[in-house]
């Protein structure tokens, strides 16, 4: 991603017009974001950019990645899990989901057919639809493999989904923080949750 690039100058518009500064450390999380392609957590994110910029916190990447949903080029998504993964795909893109209950693994897809159904069946309950979001959960074709399914029950509850498993953390990267504590530090002082 290039600095010329419509996603990041949209969001440096964005900055401006809702009164935040646009620093080289979001400009470093927005093209990381985007590079990465896929939902990533913030802790993920993070975890990316550490080696290149190690004075960036956690929470700086959490409120940028507020920020990219608030400017509408990302989707805040909750896969069953805990914590939020933010989406590169705006919102004004629909989209489904396959999300593996063992490896983690999200693949996005789109049908034709979907929209229609979707329709047929909210029209005949007389039901207005503001949002629809399709997650199918299951095992993908890699944990399916019978070589891989051994030991493991393949299906009935829904594992959590903990991508942070995959991914290795650098040496000297500090503890992370639950969502919640993000949250807290990243309203100013004195304001209460809403």
């Amino acid at each position: 991603m290039n600095d010329g690039d419509p996603r990041l100058r949209r969001f440096f518009d964005f900055l401006a017009r809702s009164g935040h500064k646009a620093t080289r450390q979001r400009a470093l999380i927005v093209r990381a974001f985007f590079d990465a392609g896929r939902h990533v957590s913030a802790e993920e994110l993070y975890h990316q950019i550490y080696g290149q910029a190690p004075g960036i916190g956690l929470v700086t990447v959490y409120r940028t990645l507020k920020l990219l949903r608030d400017a509408g080029l990302a989707t805040e998504r909750r896969f069953g899990e805990s914590y939020a993964r933010f989406d590169p795909s705006p919102a004004d893109r629909p989209h489904n989901h396959l999300i593996c209950t063992r490896c983690g693994k999200i693949q996005e897809f789109r049908d034709r057919g979907l929209p229609h159904l979707q329709q047929k069946v909210a029209h005949g309950y007389g039901f207005a639809v503001n949002e629809c979001k399709l997650e199918l959960y299951g095992l993908c074709r890699d944990c399916a493999r019978p070589s891989r399914a051994r030991g493991h029950r393949a299906g009935g509850r829904r594992a959590r989904v903990d991508a942070r498993s995959r991914f290795e953390t650098p040496r000297r990267a500090p503890p992370l923080l639950t969502e919640e504590t993000l949250e807290k530090r990243a309203r100013p002082a004195g304001h209460a949750k809403k």
